[in-house]
């Protein structure tokens, strides 16, 4: 028979080790924690650095000359930049934006044109306001406030948030490919639209409808397409580079319109107010970018025809118990 001093010396000797085992893998937790954070920080420094130092080349070209050492050293150091952070991230073992999956053809065609197209969308947001309260006196301006040049812009916004429950029912019957092509077409149609007609404040928000049509039906199906092609385990890693890219797009779009605009300024009265052919350059530039988009999304394959490797280089499909994604047209 075993003594009570004997058991309880034995439960002693097993809660000793459990917790010693706890305070192991407490010490290895702390230890492996700190290079977790560190290449985390690595990771988001470096991919703010090179994109922001772009975005400082672009919008100070203009104004300092593209040839000027600032600009040069901003976008040769933007490649640098970029260039190590891609280097980086192939090597961590939990990467800020899986490469491999990135460089899957669906996914990485989906992702430019997520940035053409979101250069597209926001183009219009920067021109249309600045063009609306212009004085009248230019002959091109519609002398409107700021109230009244918010006011022409709201319908645009709004017909937006009521076309994205019709990519859905797009995205259903015509798949997620061409549903996002025919949202970029009828952005960059919304463009063309403010080329030919900018004359009265009721014409650009007829244009800034349709191009707010077209991008509420783009980005609902952008999303879908993404997933259709991601394997599940990467699939919020997906969606959220492809939102990513259409963030570089919006801020591309804003660097660019704003060089554009600054170095055709004509100067009435001691004011620098850009020109008609600015204005009119920045509508075709934002029309061709959409259209860019819509030919990239076409040339995304129906089917994905092999899957790509999770993080770790493990063929998704070759994990047990994990789902398959779904196949988007």
């Amino acid at each position: 028979m075993t003594s009570p001093t004997t058991t309880l010396t034995s439960n002693d000797d097993d809660s000793s080790e459990a917790a010693t085992d706890v305070a192991t893998k407490n010490a290895a937790f702390s230890r492996s924690r700190f290079p977790f954070i560190a290449g985390l920080l690595v990771s988001v420094i470096g991919l703010a650095v090179g994109i922001g130092s772009a975005l400082i080349g672009v919008s100070k070209g203009s104004e300092r000359g593209w040839t000027s050492g600032t600009t040069v050293a901003c976008i040769l150091g933007r490649l640098v930049v970029l260039l190590f952070w891609g280097w980086y991230e192939l090597r961590v073992t939990s990467p800020l934006v899986d490469q491999r999956t990135s460089a899957h053809r669906p996914i990485l065609l989906t992702n430019i044109a997520a940035v053409l197209i979101g250069f597209g969308m926001m183009a219009q947001s920067i021109v249309v306001p600045q063009l609306l309260q212009i004085p009248e006196a230019t002959g091109y301006g519609l002398g409107q406030s700021i109230l009244a040049a918010g006011l022409w812009m709201a319908p645009g916004g709004l017909m937006m948030m009521l076309f994205s429950p019709v990519s859905s029912t797009m995205i259903t019957r015509f798949g997620a490919r061409v549903t996002l092509s025919v949202g970029a077409v009828i952005v960059s149609a919304g463009y063309l639209v403010a080329v030919l007609l900018m004359d009265a404040p009721w014409q650009l928000m007829v244009a800034s409808i349709v191009a707010r049509s077209g991008a509420g039906v783009a980005y609902a199906a952008m999303p879908t397409l993404i997933m259709g092609n991601t394997p599940a385990a990467d699939a919020a890693s997906g969606v959220g580079v492809n939102a990513l890219m259409r963030s570089v797009g919006t801020t591309v779009a804003g660097a660019v319109m704003a060089a554009i605009l600054t170095s055709s300024a004509i100067d009435p009265g001691g004011t620098a107010i850009p020109d008609e052919a600015a204005f009119r350059l920045c509508f075709l530039i934002g029309a061709l970018a959409a259209v860019a988009g819509a030919l990239l999304v076409l040339l995304v394959p129906h089917h994905r025809q092999a899957r790509p490797e999770t993080r770790g280089g493990a063929d998704h499909a070759d994990l047990p118990g994990q789902e398959q994604p779904l196949s988007v047209q």
